[in-house]
């Protein structure tokens, strides 16, 4: 897990200044309002600019993204912005889906799609199953300066197939040893172990130590 204060690295917000929660995902939006919950910012949400198409995703890694879409957000809106890119990493497949983790097996399949797409993909490595690891990446831009970043992941393994009905994404298929189950099964523990938790703590307590003065 790494930060960067890059431009201002005694940066301090007025208090209650606005953030962009720079996604769309209601999952996701659910996690980080959780975590940032009391901040003295007001959390914002792209619902406030409807008319806004999301930018596209080039970048090679999370951190690439991340930065991608906070800059996009943030000279698009006038906003302080954190985004954040997401994903699995399956050490079988080489690291797949990744950054693709969103988009794997096309933009309109299911994540049941996606899980027999891994599943299959195993079976013809001779994997049946594989160590992963979810990565969080996230950013944070004022203007056009990147002023935050923070990475977290969680380390498990991929379940033989998917349990749980909690959390979402690739929840299902993620085994975590620590617990015994998936994280779709973890309910509120989730939060304690993930990447996002993980990479979201660290930007709450950077909001905490730069805002409301």
């Amino acid at each position: 897990m790494s930060l960067r204060f890059d431009a201002f690295p005694l940066c301090v917000f007025t208090s209650m200044q606005k953030l962009l929660l720079a996604t769309t995902n209601s999952g996701k939006l659910r996690e980080i309002r959780d975590i940032l919950g009391g901040v003295p910012f007001e959390l914002m949400t792209l619902a406030a600019w409807p008319g806004l198409r999301p930018p596209e995703e080039t970048g090679r890694t999370f951190e690439d993204n991340a930065r991608q879409k906070a800059l996009y957000y943030a000279a698009s809106t006038g906003t302080l912005t954190v985004a954040e890119d997401s994903g699995l990493e399956i050490d079988a497949l080489d690291g797949v889906p990744g950054v693709e983790s969103a988009r794997f097996g096309g933009e309109a399949t299911t994540y049941a799609e996606k899980f027999a797409l891994i599943y299959d993909a195993l079976r013809e490595k001779g994997a049946p199953t594989s160590t992963a690891r979810f990565v969080c990446a996230v950013a944070v831009v004022d203007g056009d300066h990147v002023i935050f970043e923070s990475r977290g992941t969680v380390e498990g393994r991929l379940a033989p197939q998917p349990k749980g009905d909690g959390g979402f994404g690739y929840d299902p298929i993620f085994f975590y040893p620590p617990f015994g189950r998936t994280l779709a099964e973890a309910a509120d523990r989730k939060t304690e172990v993930s990447h996002r938790g993980k990479a979201f703590r660290e930007l709450r307590a950077f909001l905490e130590n730069s805002g409301g003065r």
